[in-house]
C-alpha cells in the first residue's frame, strides 16, 4: 500500500509543472520534473513486483508486453515529439505554441488514454493484485492533473485555448476529432514527403 501511495504522491508533485511554469521560478520545473518521475516510476515498478499474484493465466503477459510496447510508444509521441520538448520541459515557461493537430485533435489530453493503457498492460504483465488495485486510483490522479490543467493553467498560458477546448473533447474522441485526427497526420505525411522530394530535385 505505500507504494500505491508513493505514486500518489509523485502525482501531487506533477500539479505543481504548471504552477511553476506559470510562475516562471527559476530551476523549480526541472526539479519537479525530475522527483514526479522518480516517484512515480519507483511506485510502478514497486507495485508491479510485490503482492499475490493475480489468478490470470501466463498468456496474459503475451498480450501484455506489446500492448506496454505500442501505448508507450504512443505517450512518448504525444508528450516528448508533438509538442516542443525544450519549450515545454526544459524552458522555465511554457511557451505560447498550442498544439491541435495529430493526437491533440483526438482529444486535448491523448497521454491520458496511452497512459491507461499502459496501467492495463501492467496488469497483464505483473499480474499482481496490488496492481490491479493502484491502476484505478493513479489513472484517476491522472484525470485529475489534467482537469487543473484545462480548467486553471492551459487557458492562461495559450490564447487560443478556449476554442480548442469548444473543437476538441477534453478524454473521449468522437467522429469529428477522429476524421480531425486522421486528416491532420495525411496532411502532415503530405507535406514531409513533398519537403523530402524537394530535397532530392
Amino acid at each position: 500500500m505505500e507504494y500505491i501511495l508513493l505514486g500518489i504522491a509523485g502525482f501531487f508533485v506533477a500539479y505543481l509543472f504548471d504552477l511553476a511554469s506559470l510562475r516562471k521560478i527559476l530551476y523549480t520545473k526541472q526539479a519537479i520534473e525530475v522527483i514526479a518521475v522518480c516517484l512515480t516510476g519507483y511506485s510502478h515498478l514497486m507495485v508491479c513486483s510485490r503482492g499475490e499474484r493475480l489468478s490470470l493465466p501466463i498468456s496474459f503477459s503475451y498480450v501484455g508486453w506489446p500492448l506496454f510496447g505500442l501505448a508507450s510508444l504512443a505517450m512518448i509521441y504525444s508528450l516528448f515529439l508533438e509538442i516542443p520538448f525544450k519549450q515545454t520541459y526544459i524552458a522555465e515557461s511554457a511557451g505560447n505554441k498550442l498544439v491541435t493537430t495529430g493526437t491533440y485533435a483526438l482529444v486535448r489530453h491523448p497521454g491520458v488514454l496511452w497512459y491507461a493503457l499502459v496501467l492495463i498492460s501492467l496488469i497483464f504483465v505483473s499480474r499482481r493484485q496490488l496492481m490491479l488495485f493502484a491502476a484505478p486510483i493513479w489513472f484517476l490522479m491522472d484525470v485529475l492533473y489534467v482537469w487543473l490543467q484545462d480548467r486553471f493553467f492551459f487557458p492562461r498560458m495559450f490564447l487560443d485555448y478556449p476554442r480548442y477546448q469548444h473543437e476538441t473533447p477534453m478524454l473521449i474522441p468522437n467522429r469529428t476529432s477522429l476524421s480531425r485526427c486522421f486528416t491532420t497526420f495525411v496532411e502532415g505525411w503530405k507535406r514531409t514527403n513533398h519537403s523530402r522530394k524537394g530535397e532530392n530535385t
